[in-house]
């Protein structure tokens, strides 16, 4: 009873600043080490500074008795459009793409809604932090790490430019939109089409480098350009390219380009991964994993297809991270992640590629991902498994301050609730 009470009391504080604070009788779930029970955890300021079964609490930290729970890090999710859309259906709640082949001067990050009704959706079922995603066009921006809390987008970035969105022009022949519904083109149109716009981009490539060796050795009249200027930390190897690839034919024309442009590259929405196993191991190139309840793209592929893909991965050795892709099923990715652990995948690999697999795909594993001294104060407080549905996340933490896990959902439940 004491400890329901002390929880309450840190959920009704939700809307205060970080302070402060130890957890005590918890078992850290840390994924950078093996679990640890019946430990401290130390919480000063938004930072994890102590942890473990002898952690010292220093004076003046608030001990929370939470003897029987677990702490897990912050889930993140990999790929998603929180805060940028809505209603999906009303035009004027979507701000996820721009108008224009060629935006990597763009930054989601400045056209987050910290007031998304969906965040708090997603923060109930113990995702943390979201790279949020842009669309549109070839290069549509750049996507950026956000908490799941704060008053303002810039309350909530973590890092402004995790990666520059791409979508290489595509060969397929079908064709949508047409006045009488959807049709194809003749082959020849397709590849055509295909080549010119392949060759859009290959000069878009070849303008950013000709802009570089300009800024290195400018002369009289040389003038900045955002586009281009966005595009030098990716063709320095800094930020890598995000290039959807579902199918066969994207995944070998997004290594081809890779490996022409000499970049960097992280393959997002991968389904047919068979044939790229060996070299994605090999070449340590990242995943982020689609949808996983989805249909398999054969009609005569076993029905368990795609949550196959996350146990192929992990015995290639090939690094991966979930993603939702929308805005309605970031709180199903702790469930995709169990299910895949029922189709092969390892618990710890499922529980990793959640949290400190995907702070190292980003580049943040300096500061989210796991239970670490340093580390951004950013988990969750759990009765169990959290890739149990039967679970519950009895708290959350970011950056050190409790956060509210009521939403949208509890809201309605308690209101017809009262109706019985």
């Amino acid at each position: 009873m004491n400890r329901l009470i002390t929880l309450a009391v840190l959920a009704a504080a939700s809307l205060a600043h970080a302070e402060n604070f130890a957890l005590r009788g918890v078992t850290i779930h840390p994924v950078s080490a093996v679990e640890i029970p019946n430990a401290v955890l130390v919480v000063t300021g938004d930072r994890i500074t102590d942890f473990g079964p002898k952690a010292a609490i220093p004076k003046g930290h608030k001990v929370v008795e939470a003897k029987g729970l677990h702490v897990y890090p912050g889930m993140i999710d990999s790929a998603s459009v929180l805060g940028l859309s809505e209603i999906g259906s009303v035009r004027e709640t979507q701000d996820i793409a721009e108008l224009g082949d060629f935006n990597p001067q763009l930054r989601t990050m400045i056209a987050v809604n910290p007031g998304s009704e969906h965040i708090p959706v997603s923060r109930a079922n113990g995702i943390t932090s979201s790279v949020v995603v842009p669309s549109g066009g070839f290069i549509g921006g750049q996507a950026s790490i956000m908490h799941l809390d704060g008053w303002t987008w810039e309350e909530m970035a973590v890092s402004p430019s995790a990666a520059m969105q791409m979508r290489l022009p595509s060969q397929e022949a079908t064709v949508t939109g047409r006045a009488l519904g959807t049709g194809r083109r003749p082959y020849a149109e397709v590849k055509r089409r295909y080549e010119e716009q392949m060759q859009q981009v290959r000069l878009f490539f070849e303008a950013a480098r000709a802009y570089q060796a300009r800024k290195a050795n400018p002369v009289l009249g040389f003038k900045p350009d955002l586009r281009l200027e966005a595009m030098i930390p990716v063709l320095e190897g800094k930020t890598p390219l995000m290039i959807v690839a579902p199918k066969e034919r994207a995944i070998r024309d997004a290594l081809a380009f890779a490996e022409r442009e000499k970049v960097k590259v992280i393959l997002a929405g991968v389904r047919e991964v068979d044939p790229f196993l060996e070299e994605l191991g090999r070449k340590k190139i990242p995943v982020i994993l689609p949808d996983l309840y989805q249909v398999p793209l054969e009609e005569d592929a076993s029905i368990d297809e795609p949550l196959d893909i996350p146990a192929k991965l992990a015995k290639a050795g090939i690094p991966f991270a979930f993603g939702s892709y929308n805005i309605e099923r970031p709180r199903n990715l702790p469930f995709q992640a169990g299910n895949a652990v029922g189709n092969g995948l390892s618990h710890d690999a499922a529980i990793r590629a959640l949290t400190l697999g995907a702070a190292e795909i980003w580049g943040v594993a300096d500061r989210l991902g796991s239970i670490d001294k340093g580390k951004f104060a950013d988990f969750i407080l759990t009765d169990g498994d959290p890739l149990e549905p039967k679970t519950q996340i009895r708290q959350m933490w970011i950056l050190g301050k409790p956060v509210s896990l009521e939403n949208r959902h509890t809201k309605l439940y308690e209101q017809y609730k009262k109706r019985l």
